[in-house]
């Protein structure tokens, strides 16, 4: 028994032998020629991906950008922002006039699948819901019967919108509109009755769009599950590997406890989980094709993942989103990140 346990373990370290550098695909290739990343978001969505008037983008997708670039070029700023619509994003991705779509994008098996992509990971937990002008005296969803609702085409939001009026026995009329700013100006002008979408979307719009937030109620129903995420082509597994292990690293980070503030410090950690992550044990960033500070220079350019979502959503900004489901695992919520290692 002891003879095959050791016999075991040596055919473990000799299979281990063969892990080498990752090699790069078409898609990496590209990127690396260029010197940086063309990343497909969304406009207008406060706290997720929207431009200020100088043309910086911020929110929580466009960190997820900017983490790629700080682990593949060390520098968080390599990154050409492109907006995309909804009906737009997936052709925009396939006909690649981007290498990474990270706007409030759901990860369901078509788009995984027929569509040609991967998803690499779930930025954020998400879940459509909807919004009603407090006048209308509604508390519920089930109360909405002939509503008038505005929502995008091309969305799963409005294929849950019809899903969830038939199942619960109800009609409503809908509005589509595909452009975000445009959908905005005919719920607050009263065109419709109820604006749905992703909930996440729905603070975003009731806090940086309405003429007075106060106004506006989002119900307490959540109908189905968004589970919002980055993604790729199908075709270049090492350009896939960077993009999700770029995210497991900022999860990783906040679960040991590193932050933009204290990363130069933890370089003297003596856990060896740490030393790992941050490079200092060398290993990861060959096995990812990166340079062995990749996560080091994610965590100090851009923040772990708890950094990102409060500074662009949190409680402490006008969304004032808790962390509920987006919390890490340790903490009630579904962020749960595989080891470096």
């Amino acid at each position: 028994m002891i003879r095959k346990t050791m016999a075991a373990g040596a055919a473990m370290v000799a299979l281990s032998g063969f892990a080498g550098v990752a090699h790069a695909g078409p898609d990496l290739d590209a990127i690396k020629a260029r010197g940086q990343i063309i990343c497909g978001v969304t406009t207008g969505v406060t706290g997720f991906s929207s431009a200020d008037s100088q043309g910086k983008w911020t929110g929580l997708e466009v960190d997820v950008c900017r983490a790629v670039a700080a682990a593949l070029f060390g520098n968080s700023e390599k990154v050409k922002y492109v907006p995309t619509t909804a009906q737009q994003r997936f052709t925009a991705l396939q006909s690649k006039e981007i290498d990474l779509l990270s706007r409030t994008t759901t990860w369901t098996l078509t788009r995984d699948t027929a569509l040609g992509f991967d998803f690499t990971g779930v930025t954020y937990y998400d879940g459509q819901g909807f919004m009603v002008p407090k006048k209308l005296g509604v508390k519920s969803a089930k109360e909405l019967n002939g509503a008038t609702v505005c929502v995008q085409p091309g969305t799963t939001t409005e294929l849950n919108l019809a899903d969830y009026f038939r199942a619960n026995k109800m009609t409503f009329k809908p509005v589509v509109i595909e452009n975000v700013e445009e959908i905005r100006q005919a719920f607050f002008s009263g065109r419709c009755d109820v604006y749905t979408t992703d909930a996440s979307g729905l603070y975003s719009t009731r806090a940086a769009n309405a003429p007075k937030p106060d106004d506006y109620l989002i119900l307490p129903e959540i109908i189905s599950k968004e589970p919002l995420g980055p993604v790729v082509r199908h075709g270049d597994n090492q350009w896939a590997d960077i993009v999700r292990w770029t995210l497991y690293a900022m999860v990783e980070a906040e679960e040991y406890g590193i932050t933009s503030k204290n990363v130069d410090e933890m370089l003297k950690s003596d856990n060896p989980n740490i030393k790992r992550i941050l490079g200092v044990t060398p290993g990861m960033g060959k096995a990812l094709g990166v340079d062995e500070k990749w996560v080091y220079n994610i965590i100090k350019q851009v923040g772990n993942y708890g950094e990102a979502f409060e500074r662009n959503v949190g409680m402490q900004t006008p969304l004032k989103i808790e962390r509920g489901f987006n919390a890490l695992w340790t903490k009630g919520g579904l962020q749960y990140a595989p080891p470096i290692r």
